[in-house]
């Protein structure tokens, strides 16, 4: 019996406290880690043009123009072209194949992003001093889209080539844009984004009704220019 009780106070005492607990919710999926910045050489063998696997796919960068929160272009964007890691830009080309059979596509408002332009809308951020746009996760320090992995876009009708109703505009900075915080036919059109997308292994940044991210193996930093 004494031997008993032993294994009971010790099993207690080396037990985590947090066992019992819910498990801890994933981070958001916007902020990376520190790593290195790979050499361009090093981009061009791993980004690839997400037109060059399905020309259907509507690209407007909107960083690539003034038609953005800074009212200026962004270091690194001198293109309208949209890149992601192989892997990512090949999963986007399924969902566009997969939504062609409703007449619908895709517009991306942002992909791969050089770490120059990422770190030029944090300076904006003290500039206009907004940085709690960077406490609230509404920009990223530290940003999946350095990595290739990261993808703004929305849904068109095929048809007309018009936006569907979101219930925000893309880059809102607010409740609104958070996913779940819509209702009518802009809560249906973000449910059938993400949809999409979940099933071909993307993933919803909650805050960001626009902002999915996707998993590849050893992820690199990059800074090529976007051209």
């Amino acid at each position: 019996m004494r031997k008993i009780l032993v294994a009971l106070v010790l099993g207690l005492a080396c037990a985590s406290p947090r066992a019992n607990l819910p498990a801890p919710t994933s981070a958001p999926p916007i902020n990376t880690a520190e790593t290195q910045i790979a050499p361009n050489a090093v981009a061009d063998t791993l980004l690839t043009d997400v037109r060059s696997l399905d020309s259907t796919i509507v690209v407007d960068l909107r960083y690539a123009t003034p038609n953005n929160f800074t009212g200026a272009p962004l270091p690194g964007y001198e293109a309208n072209r949209a890149f992601l890691r192989r892997e990512a830009a090949a999963a986007l080309a399924l969902v566009e194949q997969d939504l062609r059979a409703e007449g619908l596509g895709l517009k991306i408002f942002d992909a791969y992003r050089p770490v120059r332009a990422t770190l030029a809308m944090v300076d904006w951020t003290r500039r206009v001093n907004r940085e709690d746009l960077l406490t609230n996760g509404y920009i990223a320090s530290r940003s999946r889209h350095n990595l290739g992995v990261a993808v703004d876009l929305t849904l068109i009708d095929l048809a007309t080539g018009r936006e569907l109703e979101m219930g925000t505009p893309f880059d809102t900075f607010s409740a609104a844009a958070h996913t779940a915080n819509a209702t009518g036919v802009a809560a249906q059109n973000r449910q059938k984004l993400k949809a999409a997308m979940e099933k071909r292994g993307f993933l919803n940044y909650d805050q960001e009704w626009w902002h999915y991210t996707f998993n590849v193996p050893n992820p690199l930093r990059f800074d090529r220019p976007i051209q």
